[in-house]
């Protein structure tokens, strides 16, 4: 299939999570049609019936024999069994496109659907997904991380821009370190802002949330914007009394932000220091503090 725009297509979800259906609905808008569906929680079914009303729910072996764009959205570990047992099986048609939507694998981990005559596609939405009808909004403008056969590249790149996204080629042998790029900035982000509140609730604030949206909204923007060059704070600055402080406070009342606080300030110290924004005479006195709350860390622990 070399088409810069795929023919309407029927489309089928196996794994009706957050995302599979938000995917379906979005080439619904873009006059693909959604033939099928496979879920098992009531929550999957829930989350079909809203976004892709009138399709039916079937086995997953079922979905595949009525669809030409089959999208497998399940969970990263569960992807390889699937493909192999749908291989297996016979399952999957010469032609039929199969695309999933994990961060973590490229095209490798459908061989055995390749195999089978079936089209690879790795279409991976760079977005955090609630399973509700605002996230087929949110699709637009969204990169996706897409690796595909070169032979599907203009298939793959209409298909992402029909759902309203930005396909971003990520190579084959990159899809790891691409997928531990965006867990390290989206997840570990979300960890943070939560302990953050957490602290800001013990410290008597009625309302964290207002108090942290316009600070971490312009943090965000500044990094985006600048990188390393708009780190502020106790840390970027050398501040040690600060961060000593800080960590007498944490080590009081929260222990358990400790460790992340820790390993935050050390990467920030560092990257700081390599950019010319940390003084390397201050440094030494802010690592000597970091260096001796890790080794008070170290000796609790054994």
């Amino acid at each position: 299939m070399t088409t810069s725009r795929p023919a309407r297509l029927a489309v089928g979800v196996v794994g009706a999570g957050r995302v599979g259906p938000v995917l379906a609905a979005a080439l619904a808008l873009a006059g693909h049609r959604p033939v099928a569906a496979s879920g098992v929680s009531d929550a999957s079914r829930r989350r079909a019936e809203t976004l892709l009303p009138g399709v039916p729910l079937v086995e997953p072996a079922q979905v595949l024999a009525r669809a030409e764009l089959v999208l497998l959205t399940v969970p990263d570990d569960v992807l390889p069994g699937l493909v192999a047992g749908l291989a297996e099986t016979g399952a999957i048609r010469p032609g039929q496109l199969i695309a999933h939507a994990s961060g973590r694998y490229g095209t490798a981990v459908l061989d055995p659907a390749t195999r089978a005559g079936g089209l690879p596609l790795a279409l991976h939405p760079v977005l955090t997904f609630t399973g509700t009808p605002v996230d087929v909004q949110r699709l637009a403008g969204c990169s996706f991380g897409v690796t595909a056969p070169e032979e599907l590249r203009l298939a793959a790149e209409a298909l992402v821009i029909e759902m309203g996204g930005e396909p971003e080629w990520i190579a084959e042998a990159d899809r790891p370190l691409y997928h531990a790029a965006l867990a390290l900035g989206a997840n570990h982000l979300v960890t943070l802002v939560a302990q953050s509140l957490e602290l800001l609730r013990a410290a008597g604030v009625s309302a964290p949330d207002r108090m942290l949206g316009p600070l971490l909204g312009a943090a965000l923007d500044n990094a985006l914007r600048s990188g390393d060059a708009a780190l502020t704070g106790p840390v970027a600055r050398g501040d040690a009394g600060t961060v000593a402080a800080h960590l007498a406070e944490l080590r009081a009342h929260a222990p358990g932000a400790l460790p992340g606080y820790l390993a935050m300030a050390r990467t920030t110290a560092d990257r700081a220091l390599d950019h010319g924004l940390l003084r390397p005479e201050l440094a030494q006195e802010l690592l000597g503090v970091l260096a001796d709350e890790a080794a008070d860390e170290g000796e609790k622990d054994r």
